[in-house]
């Protein structure tokens, strides 16, 4: 029988793997894997390798390749990982990718099917720049948001403006209408944010900027990038403190 391994890559890092999607790749006869998975990872295995990246504008032919493979191999009676960057449930269409699984297991009885979750980036990459997503008395909460849907109107920034730690993905494209969604709802023009690029990884950038700088495109950012919006970033910023204004206004200030 066949057996597909939906696996989460992690953030980039290769120690960054859990041991059980370490043992999937090891043993695993063909890797389908992903635009953004570290190459380090799968450099020594002696599985056959197929790309199936998707860039900007390309998801859905390009998922609809994916199930063509998966259709393809369904009879080979091999194990097959398919390796996403961060966590396959954490906007990964993880879950597209199981129930097509289900549908061709129901239909020919001959294939199984195994979750392995990733550390994502969208919560990994704060901690390990010194970024807590909660704190007491500052941040009681945290929300993480796709900042590309297919339509404009599939994200509804009503809901998520008030979350005191936000967490964007996929949101450097559309940065500057973001920020100015963000403050025409009423969030802070001047609250802290930062971008962490290529995280975990050895071009790894963070820029520290504000929700002002990046409404006006002030701020160069590149792709793959997380862009997090709260008061915690700046913890990050070393020897630095936040400020309060009179206004509820704050900025990053260096300590005396």
């Amino acid at each position: 029988m066949t057996k597909f391994y939906i696996v989460g890559a992690g953030p980039g890092a290769v120690d960054l793997l859990t041991l059980r999607a370490v043992n999937a790749i090891k043993n695993a006869d063909i890797i389908l894997y992903d635009r953004l998975v570290n190459p380090e990872i799968i450099k020594d295995t002696k599985a056959q390798l197929i790309y199936v990246g998707k860039l900007p504008g390309e998801q859905d032919s390009g998922q609809t390749k994916i199930f063509e493979l998966f259709i393809k191999l369904h009879k080979t009676n091999k194990k097959i990982v398919r390796l996403k960057g961060g966590d396959p449930h954490v906007f990964g269409r993880g879950l597209e990718e199981i129930l097509f699984l289900k549908e061709l297991n129901s239909a020919y009885q001959c294939v199984e099917y195994e979750y392995i979750p990733g550390i994502s980036s969208s919560t990994s990459l704060a901690g390990l720049n010194n970024i807590p997503l909660t704190a007491r008395g500052l941040s009681q909460g945290f929300a993480v948001v796709t900042g590309q849907g297919q339509e404009e109107t599939e994200i509804d920034w009503e809901k998520y403006h008030k979350v005191e730690t936000l967490i964007v993905l996929m949101g450097v494209k559309k940065r500057g209408v973001i920020a100015q969604t963000l403050i025409k709802l009423g969030r802070n023009r001047l609250e802290p944010c930062c971008f962490i690029q290529s995280g975990t990884l050895k071009n790894q950038k963070i820029t520290y900027s504000s929700l002002d700088e990046v409404a006006s495109l002030k701020t160069e950012v590149s792709s793959p990038a997380v862009w997090i919006i709260g008061k915690v970033t700046a913890f990050a910023k070393e020897n630095y403190e936040i400020i309060e204004h009179e206004e509820q206004e704050y900025r990053y200030a260096q300590k005396v």
